[in-house]
């Protein structure tokens, strides 16, 4: 059976148990503060489960992209070295909303995996929860009682709160579970060792495959446990683990799943997977296969690597497949990014967005590869010259600062400088390194430290989103919350007529002020949590179930939904001036500026981008009016041409904005007609990643302000050139700055050249040896050219130079090639800078140091003559 054909049984079989089949969510989560990516199942359904939302249907299934390498689950240190543990896996599963429970559940499981699928019933064992009494919980005695007509007794083990109660994270739904693992061993070895004894035990052939999590509780965030509105079923079968067991493999790599993409990895790299758990090429293999999904789903889903948040995740993940490549497969060059028309083959029938988002995809990971590849080639530089001066200091272990800096600073793989050291004879500083990765683990902690406590529930009311009509509301608030930071105490609070918009869609979340008759409150932010909106405010009214107004910011409010409009008109300009490939890739909205990212693969030209400005303006000053369809469903919507942000999870039914032809779905704030906008400039394009273009824009009062502005420049320019022709005054300028710098180039040359005689008879013999120490105003430049000749022309020679041009200590190092293996330059200059507060480089027969301190010459000058 092949791994499509698994899947599509699942579904079918959900089917025709009346689930809806829904298809996955978006493996990035961008509305959710508290999980980057979807790590489970039930990412999803959350807000079901919370009861903040009404679910689309009772009764649910699918296979959902989970991501597991950040917080509580978190593989990734795993992947490669084991058979089963990866970074991006499906998750199949199946999902009641207050219908079936356990009984229901359980049977389900079992009749699809004995009857459908055909596995023997002898290789099954089942989990109960046993029960925990420091949470006053007890054995999950249904789940006991139910399995009982499946399965024998002696088959059934009761599990710890460990592995046998689900939770989310910290908080969350949660609730006790019911595993059932399967023994993939010969008869022979299971004649040696039972079953009973190796689940959970972390053998690789006795491997849980199917959790149905009963959920019961939500945990709070004192740690509390309270009883769910309703009682739910969310179970999650693990699709490669159940490729392996039905395909009688003994390694998730060894199914359909992954063999196509390692037979391209044997076919670009000519080295031959084997399956061996310890051989190096093999788990490098392994890494690649597994870290090209994860990478490319999560680009396809809208997700580009990057410096911070969950781009650092996605970067970091490509780059351990590329160091693992580059270390042990002896690839130096990109090749990953053509494993991803492998996985389009296998994967883009279920998961269209690979089909779709290909292109892009392809682009970025290239891009990343390349980036990359040059960051280990300049580190490798760097890492030799650690090298060299360890040994200098004739000691065996590299500093651990330096090896933490080139990981920390340029990206250079730790665990590869350990390897460069070890074939030299030498070792890093283990300890001082996970000291420096602890410091700033810890750093990075206290920077996002933040403390929150449960909310405080006062009246029940209806809460309410009434900013698309109003800035100002008589509200109440229904709930808060304190929370802890480091900039202090703070509450979020809950309205039941917010007029707040909450950051989303890229516009960012509205601020203003909480009042009534005795208090006033600032407030700070406004973001959207579990389907609430949530503004955080600067302390806690005495009275807090008393009557509020609140109101926002209206000038920021105008200006941002202005600009967001803007981004509406912007997007149909640019498919129309490049083409209907391009599409919306990210934004940000604020009061001040737009920022519009977007598919294109080459730089705008200038005509372009005035012809996109100019169609812009065009449909503000049409005075276009604002359509808005609140509540329609999405078919709908699409059937009338809106466009849809990729990467979003929209629902049944959607908000649609259309100024003419431009319709859109969205659900942030906006002008009621486009002459509201004022008009529109392109301030910058540029790169934002591979095949991903950046528009950054201003409009209404900043638009205004940019103009006063150049006119204001060009008056004082005006003024200063004292003349009308401005540009006219500038080429003059610079014909003259043109000629003059030749002259003066010609003039620095004859200086050069009369320095370099008197320079040629200023070497002092030490011993067989001869060494020139001179100090100079010459530039850098000039210096450097000097330098060269002379070590050409004075043979077994060390030449330093010490320049204040400028009134800037500069240090240059010259040696003969003849000397440079014993006397190299890089540790010359590096012992020297010291004195003038500087440092630089450069290679045994020239380097060069700039510093702060130019006074220190004097004693870089008395140095120098003890060398």
């Amino acid at each position: 059976m092949t791994s499509q054909e698994i899947r599509q049984k699942f579904l079918d079989y959900f089917k025709s148990k009346d689930h809806l089949i829904v298809p996955s969510a978006p493996i990035v989560l961008k509305d959710d503060p508290t999980l980057m990516f979807s790590n489970s199942g039930m990412t999803q359904f959350k807000d079901f489960f919370l009861g903040y939302k009404t679910p689309t249907a009772p009764k649910i299934a699918d296979t959902q992209k989970c991501l597991r390498v950040s917080g509580k689950h978190n593989d990734l240190d795993d992947v490669g070295r084991d058979t089963y543990h990866h970074t991006m896996f499906e998750m199949l599963g199946n999902w009641s909303f207050g219908d079936y429970f356990k009984k229901e559940a359980i049977a389900f499981a079992w009749e699809l995996l004995t009857e459908v699928y055909g596995i023997p019933k002898e290789n099954l064992y089942v989990t109960v929860f046993e029960g925990d009494s420091s949470e006053n919980l007890e054995r999950d005695q249904d789940a006991y009682d139910f399995w009982k007509s499946h399965i024998s007794e002696d088959r059934i083990i009761n599990g710890n709160k460990k592995d046998n109660f689900w939770e989310m994270g910290e908080s969350g739904p949660c609730g006790p579970c019911s595993e059932i693992h399967i023994d993939l061993r010969t008869p022979e070895e299971k004649a040696k060792v039972s079953g009973l004894e190796l689940v959970n035990n972390d053998h690789p052939q006795v491997v849980e495959v199917w959790n149905l999590v009963f959920m019961e509780f939500n945990r709070k965030a004192d740690k509390s446990l309270e009883k769910l509105p309703a009682q739910h079923v969310d179970t999650g079968m693990g699709f490669e683990r159940l490729c392996m067991a039905l395909q009688g493999k003994s390694s998730n790599y060894d199914t359909d799943v992954f063999t196509p993409l390692i037979a391209k990895v044997e076919e670009l790299s000519g080295k031959k997977y084997t399956g061996i758990l310890e051989d190096e090429k093999d788990i490098a293999i392994r890494v690649v296969v597994d870290h090209i999904r994860a990478v490319s789903f999560a680009i396809a889903d809208g997700q580009l690597p990057s410096n911070g948040g969950a781009g650092y995740v996605i970067r970091r993940i490509l780059r351990r497949a590329i160091s693992y490549s580059y270390r042990f497969l002896g690839i130096k060059e990109p090749f990953l990014f053509e494993l991803v028309t492998v996985l389009q083959k296998q994967m883009g029938k279920f998961f269209p967005e690979l089909e779709k988002q290909g292109k892009l995809v392809t682009e970025v990971i290239k891009s990343e590869e390349d980036s990359f590849l040059k960051t280990i080639e300049n580190g490798l530089i760097r890492v030799e010259k650690l090298i060299q001066q360890t040994m200098a200091d004739q000691s065996k272990v590299l500093p651990s600062e330096e090896v933490f800096e080139l990981y920390d600073t340029y990206g250079f793989p730790g665990d590869l400088t350990r390897i460069i050291a070890e074939e030299r004879g030498l070792t890093i500083d283990e300890k001082g390194f996970e000291a420096e990765m602890e410091k700033q683990k810890q750093r990075s902690k206290q920077d996002s430290a933040q403390k929150v406590y449960d909310w405080v529930t006062l009246e029940e009311r209806e809460e309410n989103f009434v900013g698309y009509d109003q800035f100002e509301s008589e509200t109440y608030i229904t709930r808060y919350r304190k929370v802890e930071n480091k900039d202090g105490e703070f509450y979020q609070v809950v309205l039941s007529n917010s007029p707040f918009y909450p950051e989303g869609g890229g516009q960012i979340g509205d601020k203003g002020i909480l009042e009534n008759a005795t208090e006033s409150f600032e407030v700070l932010d406004t973001k959207k949590e579990n389907g609430l909106i949530i503004s955080l405010i600067n302390g806690l009214p005495k009275d807090a179930g008393a009557v509020f107004y609140a109101k926002v910011h209206a000038t920021d409010r105008k200006n941002s939904q202005a600009n967001h409009s803007v981004t509406h008109l912007l997007h149909e300009a640019l498919r129309e001036v490049l083409g209907t490939h391009v599409e919306q890739k990210g934004s940000f909205v604020g009061p001040d500026y737009l920022r519009f990212d977007f598919s294109h693969f080459n730089k705008m030209t200038e005509e372009e981008l005035t012809l996109v400005e100019d169609k812009v303006n065009q449909k503000i000053k049409e005075s276009i009016a604002l359509q808005e369809f609140r509540n329609i469903p999405i078919q709908e919507a699409f059937d009338k041409g809106a466009t849809g942000l990729f990467g979003e999870k929209y629902g049944d039914y959607v908000r649609m904005i259309q100024f003419g032809s431009s319709k859109e779905l969205c659900g942030g704030t906006h002008v009621k007609n486009t002459i509201e906008i004022g008009h529109f400039k392109i301030v910058s394009e540029s790169s934002a990643a591979a095949g991903i273009r950046r528009i950054e824009a201003i409009s209404g009062d900043k638009s205004e302000e940019y103009f006063k502005n150049l006119e204001k420049q060009i008056i004082e320019l005006s003024q200063l050139l004292k003349s009308k022709d401005v540009v006219k005054s500038i080429e003059k300028l610079i014909e003259e700055n043109t000629s003059l710098k030749s002259e003066v180039d010609a003039l620095k040359k004859e200086k050069a050249k009369g320095e370099i005689g008197d320079w040629k008879s200023a070497y002092e013999l030490k011993g067989d040896k001869q060494l020139l120490v001179k100090k100079t105003s010459l530039d850098a430049g000039s210096v450097k050219d000097i330098v060269f000749q002379l070590k050409k022309e004075i043979p077994t020679s060390v030449t330093i130079i010490l320049s204040n041009a400028d009134d800037k200590p500069m240090i240059t190092v010259g040696v003969s090639d003849d000397l440079a293996t014993n006397y190299q330059a890089g540790n010359i200059v590096k012992e020297l800078a010291k004195e003038i507060q500087g440092g630089g480089g450069g290679n045994p027969g020239f380097a060069t140091a700039g510093g702060k301190n130019l006074a220190g010459l004097e004693n870089a000058y008395e140095k120098a003559l003890t060398i």
